[in-house]
């Protein structure tokens, strides 16, 4: 591939020289990672053995203290095996839509977000938050954001589906338990060798004015930008930029998004001969289960995972679950 790049006329086709280069640097990665991973094992081998004639006990610590980040970083390595998906290392947009349950729903929204940005902070990844719009007592009515980084698309794909909360509800003055779901959603961000024909005259643009954090000048103009697709009826908002051009673009970004995953689900469902019916945002749907009162653990309904450590999860510690599922999906 890095001598079909040097070849003369090789960018007079700007669509296949993208996709080239696309998969070119994904290789670039996948080799760089092999060798930076082999260096360390050789270094340490080597380490040992010096350590192991000299009787160097400091040494021998030493190599030992480092086997832990090892071991984290050929974990990671086998998880990157698994994505095979076209979008897998493309950067991840998600959605969350509280569903049944009230102010508790709208809650619990809140904290999948926070769990969520807890997990892509962990991973060293970047995370923007696109669009939110508040509950009416409390919490989160729904929120987009985007999770920048490697695989996060290939990662975030395992979180798709229906998330359902088992708590007492801070917000009950009795203290009854309750039980809450949310929606999440997960598109991968097409990138320019996608290219996804949106008609300008089937969407209805509008402008209003950006809610929350943003400084002075996010309250003041109408930079927000609600973009709707007629023909489909698919809604997509976008507020986090200062300026409604950038506003704009993103929208459009994740329209293209949106529009590109419902035509693979509708060929899927041809293919497979479904009727496509989609499921509510209630009980009998979820893939995963939070339950917090009367016992402790979140549950995988698809892969049968379970962990009784409820506040490390919450916290973003997610690898079990989606390593189970990348296992279980293939």
């Amino acid at each position: 591939m890095e001598q079909q790049t040097l070849q003369p006329g090789f960018w007079d086709d700007a669509d296949t020289a993208k996709r080239v280069q696309k998969e070119l640097g994904k290789l670039q990665d996948l080799i760089e990672g092999w060798e930076g991973r082999w260096a360390l094992l050789e270094e340490a081998d080597l380490l040992l053995e010096m350590a192991a004639e000299e009787e160097d006990y400091d040494t021998e610590h030493e190599v030992a203290a480092s086997l832990p980040d090892m071991e984290t970083t050929l974990e990671v390595a086998e998880l990157e095996c698994m994505f095979s998906g076209e979008h897998d290392t493309s950067n991840a947009i998600i959605s969350i839509h509280a569903g049944a349950g009230g102010t508790e729903a709208q809650d619990w929204v809140g904290i999948l977000l926070r769990m969520y940005l807890r997990w892509a902070e962990a991973k060293g990844f970047k995370a923007d938050i696109l669009d939110i719009l508040a509950g009416d007592e409390a919490g989160t009515k729904s929120v987009t954001f985007i999770i920048k980084g490697r695989f996060a698309y290939g990662y975030m794909r395992s979180e798709l589906g229906i998330h359902r909360l088992v708590r007492i509800s801070p917000f009950d003055a009795s203290g009854r338990r309750h039980t809450s779901f949310a929606s999440v959603m997960v598109m991968p961000e097409l990138d320019d060798t996608i290219d996804v024909d949106i008609d300008e005259k089937d969407l209805r643009v509008d402008t209003y004015r950006a809610s929350g954090s943003g400084g002075q000048h996010v309250n003041k103009t109408d930079s927000a930008i609600r973009i709707t697709h007629i023909p489909s009826g698919v809604v997509v908002q976008c507020q986090n930029e200062r300026s409604q051009h950038r506003n704009r673009d993103m929208a459009m970004k994740m329209l293209a998004s949106r529009l590109y995953e419902l035509e693979k689900e509708k060929q899927a469902e041809q293919q497979a001969g479904l009727h496509g019916d989609k499921k509510d945002i209630s009980w009998g749907s979820q893939i995963r289960s939070y339950v917090l009162q009367p016992y402790r653990l979140i549950k995988d309904h698809r892969t049968e995972v379970e962990m009784g450590n409820v506040d490390a999860v919450l916290d973003g510690n997610l690898d079990m679950f989606i390593k189970a599922y990348l296992l279980w999906a293939k």
